[in-house]
């Protein structure tokens, strides 16, 4: 497989359209593209190290690996070898992109909340952060499989953007998706030729249009999953999931304050704000932030260090390291999460609960999908959600997290022990009273038993 030439976009495709797409819904979007074969798929070549010039999202393995399967992918689906390759390379490399902006805009929120946070129909925040990330994502994947053959369902939409009294929040959005841009080359992309301009960046958000379904290839974007943590400088994530024909094929996570030590998880960013407080804090002073990614049937999750702090995409220090999930399999040892807001989700039923099972320890509050992220590490063994009545989970919560605890060796299923169905639009319909997620199946098998016996639907 041929390098791009120095200077040269490796991400340049003229492959044709091939996906269909569900009927538009306002505000929502699903982006979906033409998918590579495996023998005409252009690969990033700058995602990690290898004495080779084959792509090394997923470093060279060990043992002995055949030629029909490339990057060490052990596909358990008879999947395609190859296939997909240059979508999650796409994938990882823009939310890589995505931290960056988010960590800059993030940093510039302090003392400077009430310009760049509004406020949505159901009261949750929308920061510059989130419309920022989504038309980026949005413009990179149009640039990459042609303009014509994209379809985003994300979280948010332009009508807040569109506004009169809005110029100033838009001209915000601008800035920071421009100062992205102009270092796509950084990650392996190809920067626009000229800044964009605001109609561009509304043209970008506006395009995550389609509602998605049980045909057709789709991407699934939460620009800031958990932004209520991003706006309180703690745990958040931008989590990217590619969808064919209702099943996830690949996940992404983006968690740029997600502690590289374990214990620095269970106080979230206090200590961190605590600390620059008294002294300024030095690049990798907190060793924070990773990218962690999964492709359907290899049977690994990877995780890469963010390239905000570290450096360029093939550089000795942006190597991707296997993760795996804990082998705890004593409730007694086993740390569970939960949504830190009460909102839409019922503690007294996961304490309860808890209790019964037999879990010691405090539960682990966290923002977003870093949850999912905390099980695939092996910092954590449980993740249970019970939402309250009347909410509808939506799938870009949980497509990019679910199918990297699975490829790292855990189990997700609703609380009666299906799969999450993504093939319903864009809310999980079908879902049986609630979502757990475990490190292995005993664990899994223990918290099904137990939310059997201590049910009652009057208590939610």
């Amino acid at each position: 497989m041929a390098a791009a030439p120095p200077g040269v976009s490796p991400f340049v495709s003229t492959h044709g359209c091939g996906n269909s797409h569900s009927p538009k819904q306002k505000g929502r979007a699903y982006i979906g593209g033409p998918m590579a074969s495996s023998s005409s798929a252009s690969v990033p070549r700058n995602l990690g190290t290898s004495e080779s010039n084959l792509p090394t999202l997923f470093p060279v393995s060990p043992l002995p690996t055949p030629p029909q399967q490339p990057l060490g992918i052990q596909s358990r689906d008879q999947m395609e070898p190859g296939k997909y390759v240059e979508e999650l390379g796409v994938a990882v490399s823009v939310v890589q992109m995505a931290c960056s902006l988010c960590q800059r805009v993030q940093e510039g929120l302090v003392g400077r909340k009430g310009e760049q946070i509004k406020s949505k129909d159901d009261n949750s925040p929308v920061t510059v952060a989130d419309w920022g990330v989504q038309a980026t994502v949005s413009w990179v994947l149009s640039q990459v499989f042609s303009n014509d053959n994209v379809y985003i369902v994300a979280e948010e939409d332009t009508q807040t953007l569109s506004t009169k009294d809005a110029s100033g929040l838009l001209e915000s959005v601008v800035k920071v998706v421009n100062g992205c841009l102009i270092e796509a080359q950084k990650y392996g992309l190809k920067a626009p030729q000229k800044p964009l301009g605001s109609s561009e960046v509304l043209e970008a958000i506006g395009r995550c249009n389609s509602n998605g379904g049980p045909k057709g290839r789709f991407w699934v974007l939460d620009p800031v999953d958990g932004t209520l943590g991003f706006v309180r400088g703690d745990q958040y994530a931008i989590a990217l999931a590619l969808i064919e024909d209702g099943e996830v094929i690949l996940g992404v996570l983006g968690c740029p304050n997600y502690p590289m030590k374990k214990q620095w998880l269970n106080y979230h960013q206090r200590y961190y704000r605590l600390m620059c407080r008294i002294s300024p804090p030095t690049a990798g002073s907190w060793h924070k932030g990773c990218v962690m990614y999964a492709l359907r049937g290899s049977g690994e999750a990877w995780m890469q260090p963010l390239v905000f702090d570290h450096g360029e995409l093939g550089s000795h220090n942006i190597s991707a390291t296997p993760v795996k999930v804990s082998s705890v399999d004593d409730p007694a040892f086993a740390t569970f999460c939960e949504p830190v807001e009460k909102s839409n989700s019922r503690h007294s039923f996961t304490a309860g609960l808890a209790q019964s099972v037999g879990l010691r320890k405090q539960p682990l509050r966290v923002y977003s999908m870093v949850k999912y992220a905390a099980i695939a590490r092996g910092d954590a063994e449980i993740f249970m959600k019970f939402s309250r009545a009347g909410y509808k989970e939506k799938i870009w919560d949980h497509a990019a997290g679910v199918v990297i605890i699975q490829e790292a060796g855990g189990v997700v299923t609703d609380a009666g022990g299906q799969p999450l169905d993504f093939s319903k639009g864009i809310y999980l319909e079908g879902l049986d009273r609630g979502i757990i997620a475990c490190s292995g199946s005993s664990l899994h098998e223990k918290i099904i038993r137990a939310v059997d016996a201590s049910w009652d639907s009057s208590n939610l």
